[in-house]
């Protein structure tokens, strides 16, 4: 099998089996990507991991040694279950097989390996459940070798319960045996002044290392490959949106944005007035708007993105906003016709296009839209269905974009010839993300909030040491209802219980992927919808106050409708997951409790929060959690608590998840997503790949002289990386 190249099919390199396996696993097809699946760190034959502070529910890789093993019958069922602990001098756990005695041949006190699996909990003692693992086998080495094995860096790979990180380190070892030449993607001369290492030699220093000194080189190596390859397709995807030629909206005097202006209860802030005058100039620009506004929330992203709409209308053109979920389609479409006002609205006709609506609605709706009607259509999914066509779509307006996959986006906006695109969010990027992934798009940001908001105070109930403390949550949501207020509760999951049912044996479970129930159970959620709305029923306190659930799997039209009551007052408390997270907007809203707070992220928590505290009635946010003192849970649910504002929060997530996390696979493209480069540590590496990938392509447009590079933006880069690179 020699000549592998890093475009080659996995399943021809390693096997169908195996290339199904890291497919389920990691998302892997070609050889590159399983190469670009670097370790995370390295062991050491010597090396001990301490047990006692292994994660629970983690795929692990420990170094350790078998005390005993032993084989007995299981009780509730047939067969066998051969049960060994494994030490590392300090700690212990067990290993746990099922019908596998012949195991016991191998696994004998003394022999010392390299385990992965799940950890899981049995009884109260750790334990992997069927686990991969290596014995190592020093006795029958020579003691020269020996020694250089001892010496030699064990890598460790991120894993599942499926793909243990020692079949992941064979697969390559199988892979690099095979891999032919590869094209460098780096300019020489750029590799040169850098002292960087041929592609070639960093991929098999970084997976086979013979010692320390190997590592540092290959990894800098491939982390300048990555930035530069990310950078360059930024900066061609820039080049590919400038070339398009756009379709000019001018704003006319007189016209429907000053009239639309006119009619405003109420003065811009700063911050709007800047962002809406770029907004202005895109829109009459040479070639297609393509920009990200972020804003916190309740900054007034949607007006801006209004006001775009009245100047796109005026020539004839329609906007399209596409939204998350049904229920905000349905409140930006309200909030949208109120602003436009008896005398507007029928002129422009705002439609609402969304799956769920009865098809002769939808039908009326869809005739609206492909006659050009309806110059404002706001929708979910269902504005990319095939039969939805627009007479002259001019503007696409996405809403919270990494909600969306990057089909989507794109087939919205191939309905129109090359229309504006406007992005929103209101999750606020760091800095180094925007670099990173937004680099192609122009970054505007509205900081100023609109005069009038009463704000919000947060606090965390810290049930660990304060659990007196969950009965006072509940008195003060009637208190605010008392006054008049309304609130939400917000959990994170429908029904607990549900989650919950499951194995009920004395014995472990054979489950594939090594996880055991108590390791479920402990990270299980306690508080769902069905439990809380089961719970505030019963205090006497709730006797009058009227309460009310809203989830995804609801029917649409029942969810419409249970917003729609929140939003007159005819409900007190929502009880919800976090389907109200993103733009419901109900002024009266005065308070918001977040149950097992810990299980949501700071950018997450920060988005719930901006539900209340949105008109003239003072915001109160309850940030419940039994996450214990000084862990990283807690950490999140207390940075919230700390600040109001969204842009220093943004940098603390980072900080605290690193971005992998923070950019998730949706937003950054499965195979684009970022491996070793970091953008907290790594700003000055991507700045200097940017300006390098600037003056190449100022040089070789076409890449006709970097065929290497060429090759890595189609493997790594590839159309709909390309799209989720955008954003758009």
């Amino acid at each position: 099998m020699p000549g592998l190249t890093l475009a080659s099919r996995l399943d021809g390199a390693v096997g169908g089996k195996t290339a199904s396996a890291f497919d389920r696993a990691f998302g892997m097809k070609t050889v590159g990507e399983l190469l670009e699946h670097y370790p995370r760190r390295y062991a050491r034959r010597g090396e001990l991991t301490p047990i006692a502070s292994l994660p629970l529910g983690e795929p692990v890789t420990i170094v350790a040694e078998v005390v005993s093993a032993a084989e007995r019958r299981m009780q509730n069922r047939r067969g066998s279950l051969l049960e060994v602990v494994i030490s590392d001098g300090d700690g212990r756990m067990s290993l746990t097989f099922f019908n596998q005695p012949w195991r016991l041949k191998d696994l004998t006190p003394g022999r010392r390996g390299i385990f992965s699996g799940k950890v899981g909990e049995y009884r109260r003692q750790t334990q992997l459940t069927n686990p991969d693992y290596e014995l190592f086998d020093d006795i029958a080495e020579a003691r020269a070798e020996a020694e250089v094995t001892a010496k030699r860096p064990i890598p460790i790979y991120p894993a599942t319960g499926s793909v243990p990180s020692t079949l992941v380190q064979k697969t390559i070892a199988v892979v690099l045996d095979a891999l032919g030449e590869v094209d460098d993607p780096l300019p020489d001369d750029l590799r040169t002044r850098r002292g960087l290492l041929p592609a070639r030699a960093a991929f098999e220093r970084i997976h086979r290392p013979e010692n320390d000194d190997d590592i540092p080189p290959a990894v800098a190596t491939l982390r300048m490959h990555e930035a530069f390859v990310l950078q360059t397709a930024l900066l061609q995807q820039r080049q590919f949106v400038r070339a398009l030629s756009a379709t000019k909206r001018p704003a006319a005097p007189g016209g429907l944005l000053e009239r639309f202006d006119a009619i405003l209860p109420f003065e811009l802030t700063p911050d709007q007035q800047n962002v809406g005058a770029q907004l202005a100039a895109d829109l009459t620009g040479d070639w297609p708007m393509n920009r990200l506004v972020q804003g916190e929330v309740g900054s007034g992203k949607t007006l801006v993105a209004l006001r775009a709409m009245m100047q796109v209308a005026e020539s004839g053109g329609q906007s399209a906003l596409i939204a998350p979920t049904e229920v905000l389609a349905g409140q930006h479409l309200r909030s949208i016709a109120r602003m436009l006002g008896p005398e507007l609205a029928p002129e422009l006709m705002p439609t609402l296009l969304t799956g769920q609506m009865p098809a002769a609605e939808r039908r009326r709706a869809a005739l609206r839209v492909a006659s050009g009607q309806a110059r404002i259509v706001v929708g979910t999914h269902a504005l990319l269905s095939a039969t939805t066509t627009f007479a002259d779509l001019g503007f696409v307006v996405v809403d919270e974009q990494h909600r969306f996959g990057v089909d989507q986006r794109e087939a919205l906006r191939s309905k129109g010839e090359s229309p504006h695109t406007l992005v929103l969010t209101a999750t606020p990027i760091p800095r180094t993300v925007a670099m990173t992934v937004f680099g192609d798009l122009d970054v505007s940001t509205i900081r100023t909030m609109p005069a009038g908001r009463a704000g919000i105070q947060s606090f965390v109930a810290p049930l660990a040491e304060k659990p007196s403390w969950f009965a006072r949550v509940w008195d003060r949501v009637a208190e605010e209802v008392a006054q008049g207020r309304q609130a939400f509760v917000v959990c994170a999951a429908i029904d607990a219980e549900q989650l919950a049912a499951d194995d009920k044996t004395d014995e472990p479970a054979d489950t594939p992927d090594g996880a055991t129930p108590a390791a479920g159970e402990s990270s299980r959620t306690r508080w769902g919808v069905v439990q809380v709305e089961a719970l505030i029923s019963r205090l006497p306190g709730f006797a009058d106050i009227r309460v009310q659930i809203l989830h995804g799997k609801m029917p649409s039209e029942e969810k419409d409708a249970v917003m729609q009551a929140f939003a007159r007052g005819d409900i007190d408390v929502l009880v919800a997951t976090t389907v109200i997270e993103v733009g419901v907007d109900v002024p009266n809203a005065s308070t918001m409790v977040i149950l097992e707070a810990d299980r949501f992220g700071v950018s997450q928590l920060h988005q719930l929060r901006g539900r209340v505290g949105r008109g003239g009635v003072p915001g109160l946010c309850l940030l419940v959690t039994e996450a214990a003192p000084g862990t990283s849970s807690r950490s999140r649910v207390e940075a919230v608590a700390s600040t109001l504002d969204g842009f220093a929060l943004a940098e603390v997530d980072l900080e605290l998840r690193g971005e992998g996390d923070v950019l998730g696979g949706a937003q950054s493209g499965a195979r684009s997503s970022l491996r070793l480069l970091r953008v907290v540590t790594d700003a000055d590496l991507i700045t200097e790949a940017r300006a390098e990938g600037e003056r190449l392509l100022a040089d070789d447009p076409a890449l006709v002289r970097h065929p290497g590079l060429a090759a890595a933006l189609e493997r790594r880069v590839g159309v709909e990386e390309r799209a989720a690179l955008a954003k758009s």
